[in-house]
């Protein structure tokens, strides 16, 4: 009984998440003036996966905390030592992946996971990258999508590269934009079979174009 109560998705797990998020929301969300565009396709119900270029370590938590769902996320494994890190992490909807080499249990749980129903974060550049270009996307989020035949969607955002810049320990204020993109279906095959590897390659380059647009608008709000 009490195990299941301090477990991460335990009463005390969720109490942690909400605290976690709600402030989040009363002080980053009005340090950075943020101003969301198309936040609506963030509450989508079931499985789905919220695909955000990539700027800041404050990507996950602006966007994430934009929705009103517990949303998943992958994270390096080296995050979850000591237990007390790794019972927070969880808590906050993460779970642990090997960096540098092809994590298949880490894919295996996220594609359970939106099977059944829940709501992931997945960085389709997967690292940091530096200005309003989309970098390489792998094709990663095109697989877990078509696995778990759930939709995908585009997020931009603009300001957190400023914000809080690789080696930053504190935000600076300045303002932050997020723009939700249209939402893309599952990738498929022509003939509405499953997805070759063609198909996951070519809905790839739809997805970098959709983030493309959402990164070109979010920059554009923020220069408003």
């Amino acid at each position: 009984m009490m195990k299941a109560l301090f477990s991460p998705d335990g009463l005390m797990g969720k109490l942690f998440f909400r605290a976690v998020r709600g402030s989040v929301r009363v002080f980053l969300f009005r340090w950075f003036r943020l101003r969301v565009e198309g936040r609506e396709r963030l509450q989508l119900r079931g499985g789905v996966i919220i695909a955000p270029a990539h700027r800041s370590n404050l990507d996950g938590p602006l966007v994430g905390s934009s929705s009103h769902r517990r949303v998943r996320y992958l994270g390096k494994d080296s995050l979850f030592r000591p237990a007390a890190a790794g019972w927070a992490m969880r808590s906050l909807g993460s779970f642990p992946v090997r960096r540098g080499e092809a994590d298949l249990d880490a894919m295996r749980v996220a594609k359970e996971m939106l099977e059944a129903g829940e709501c992931m974060l997945v960085f389709p550049e997967g690292t940091r990258q530096e200005g309003d270009a989309i970098g390489e996307i792998y094709d990663g989020t095109a697989w877990l999508a078509s696995k778990a035949n759930v939709p995908v969607v585009p997020v931009g955002i603009a300001g957190t590269e400023v914000a809080m810049p690789t080696g930053s320990k504190f935000p600076s204020r300045v303002p932050v934009t997020i723009v939700v993109g249209e939402i893309l279906d599952p990738p498929k095959a022509a003939d509405g079979k499953r997805a070759k590897r063609s198909d996951l390659k070519e809905w790839t380059e739809q997805l970098k174009d959709r983030l493309h647009e959402c990164q070109a608008r979010a920059r554009e709000m923020l220069n408003e």
